[in-house]
């Protein structure tokens, strides 16, 4: 068998536990600044944590390891520097969370919030837990690693330039600023930094399924998926912004998600 049992479950539990810390002390810090959309800032700090905390402990392919732990930190740094940017750019809590959470007290904000995105950051990480502790096959399926990490850095350039083109939409002058961004992109999807983070963990499942037990993990890069447009992406925008007549149009004209859908 290509997993080393005793390993994974020290990647795992090592995992929780510092998963568990980072969403602890956000969660203190949330609720003392009554911001719960601090949650917002530590998503990608914690996916990043539990990779090099796979590289660090893992005995599985030390190149697999790094690698995956390389690319998942350069997403998480770069999503970082842009939550951190729209937390400190306001005093108030997104209206998201205000309205998702409102009446419920501090054990209710803390499952519903913190625990959730703890259970969903192992789940959506499990393949690089896996792949921690798994070793790669001497057959031709050993070239879905460099084939999967190339695709999960596709995806984060995808989501990189969508972000910009979008930021540089929103720096021009309101005056000069059509209604709507339909150009780059946001041309071909009307969430393409969403697209761009699936693709992203989809790379890293793929990397993953280099070692035969990964490919049982599918469901991780399905609930990113979910997460991205059902949950906490594409469809509240599209909810938060259907109602103008300038994206109604543009909703005729542009694809969801995937291009050419």
């Amino acid at each position: 068998m290509s997993v080393d049992l005793r390993n994974l479950r020290r990647v795992v539990g090592t995992s929780a536990a510092v998963v568990t810390a980072l969403q602890a002390g956000t969660a203190a810090l949330a609720l003392r600044k009554r911001r719960r959309d601090y949650a917002d800032g530590v998503w990608g700090p914690g996916l990043a944590a539990v990779a090099i905390t796979g590289a660090a402990l893992g005995t599985g392919d030390p190149w697999r390891r790094w690698t995956l732990a390389a690319v998942t930190t350069g997403w998480a740094i770069r999503l970082e520097s842009l939550m951190l940017g729209r937390l400190r750019g306001t005093d108030s809590e997104d209206e998201r969370y205000t309205e998702f959470l409102e009446g419920d007290g501090t054990p209710t904000v803390l499952a519903k919030v913190f625990g959730t995105q703890a259970v969903a950051q192992l789940l959506v990480s499990a393949p690089l837990q896996l792949a921690a502790a798994s070793t790669l096959p001497r057959s031709a399926r050993r070239w879905l690693f460099p084939v999967g990490a190339a695709v999960a850095v596709a995806g984060a350039v995808v989501e990189a330039v969508a972000d910009r083109q979008k930021s540089a939409f929103m720096a021009r002058d309101r005056d000069e600023r059509p209604d709507v961004l339909d150009t780059g992109l946001w041309g071909v999807s009307r969430h393409p930094n969403y697209l761009g983070d699936s693709i992203v963990w989809d790379g890293v499942w793929l990397a993953g399924a280099a070692s035969a037990p990964g490919a049982w993990l599918v469901a991780a890069p399905a609930a990113m998926n979910w997460f991205l447009i059902h949950a906490t992406g594409a469809k509240r925008t599209e909810d938060r912004m259907g109602d103008r007549p300038a994206y109604q149009d543009y909703q005729r004209r542009v694809s969801f998600f995937f291009p050419g859908t």
